[in-house]
């Protein structure tokens, strides 16, 4: 079904992208790269040396950039994003800039070229949002699945998961360097639980939509999750490390735990096996049946870290070792 079509991945030198391509790279008929970092771009095009995988320099930004590598396209997995908790809390129009007025643009610009799906990646953090992250993607969806109700040609979906565990910026880089630096392992709250996802597993999401979704639609993936104390142990018995532990605290806009469904969303969605669908509002614009027509509030909680599967320090050793990333440095130092 992929061999005559053309794929566009925005933010695609990035870690979903990367992943993305590993899977991918031979059964679509070309697959774009959308970024403005350069760098990275060429890294990556001198590493998979495959003509079927071309590199566009632009920002979501600019429209005008994202209808030049538009035109064409099949499908679009919107991974564009700033991501970065704190950054986004120092520079919060730099994050509505990106995550909700360039997603419009790329949704528009979708829906302008007549592209058949587009799916757009969110975060647990926009759940119960508290930093501008959080509150910058959770505006990102309203404008995608409100451009989904709006348009009756290109299916709009937004995937929403949690930690994608090594990804760039996360908290595992982050200890396995204190850890190799014989360095002490820096924890917000031991007791600060976190879902655990791989990029395979986001990947996974983000196809199920593709295959599965309605235009409007929002999928979750059911995940397992961790405390960060027992993150940080099950990384110092791979490595075989007597690093201590140091409790920093809580930073700025971070949560004890994190929500992938809220009891509102919760209450409307469909149970899928390993994901939940929570299908769009899709009421017309007669703003009286906002008022007029309700549901029954049942007696049900959110979807959090909290309340998931929670797993112990062995479980969470032998989630790492199937982690490419851990492997990979394992090898490198000899353990």
């Amino acid at each position: 079904m992929y061999k005559d079509k053309i794929l566009l991945i925005t933010g695609g030198t990035g870690s979903f992208g990367n992943a993305v391509l590993k899977r991918f790279i031979g059964k679509f008929k070309e697959i774009r790269i959308f970024s403005r970092d350069e760098k990275k771009q060429d890294d990556m095009r001198i590493q998979l040396k495959n003509t079927k995988v071309k590199f566009y320099i632009g920002d979501v930004r600019n429209r005008s950039s994202v209808d030049n590598v538009m035109q064409g396209v099949n499908y679009v997995f919107h991974a564009a994003a700033l991501k970065q908790v704190p950054s986004c809390e120092f520079f919060p129009m730099e994050a509505t800039k990106t995550n909700v007025l360039g997603t419009n643009n790329v949704v528009k610009s979708a829906i302008f070229h007549k592209v058949e799906k587009v799916i757009c990646l969110s975060t647990d953090k926009a759940a119960y949002p508290i930093n501008a992250m959080g509150i910058s993607k959770a505006l990102m969806e309203k404008v995608a699945i409100s451009s989904a109700l709006h348009d009756s040609e290109t299916t709009i979906c937004v995937t929403r998961y949690g930690n994608v565990m090594a990804s760039r910026g996360s908290v595992i880089p982050l200890f396995i360097k204190q850890i190799l630096n014989d360095e002490p392992l820096t924890i917000t709250d031991p007791k600060m639980t976190r879902f655990l996802m791989s990029l395979d597993d986001a990947v996974d999401l983000v196809l199920f939509a593709f295959d599965n979704g309605s235009s409007g639609d929002l999928f979750v993936n059911k995940a397992p999750a961790s405390n960060i104390g027992d993150l940080a142990e099950a990384l110092k018995l791979i490595f075989k490390s007597n690093s201590k532990t140091k409790v920093i605290g809580t930073r700025h806009g971070e949560k004890h735990y994190e929500t992938l469904c809220t009891r509102e969303e919760m209450l409307k969605s469909i149970d899928m096996g390993n994901f939940y669908r929570i299908p769009a509002d899709n009421r017309d614009l007669n703003y009286n049946q906002f008022f007029s027509q309700g549901s029954e509030m049942k007696d049900i909680t959110d979807y959090n870290s909290n309340n998931t599967k929670q797993l112990n320090i062995e479980k969470v050793k032998e989630l790492l070792l199937n982690l490419d990333y851990v492997v990979d440095i394992l090898n490198e130092n000899n353990f």
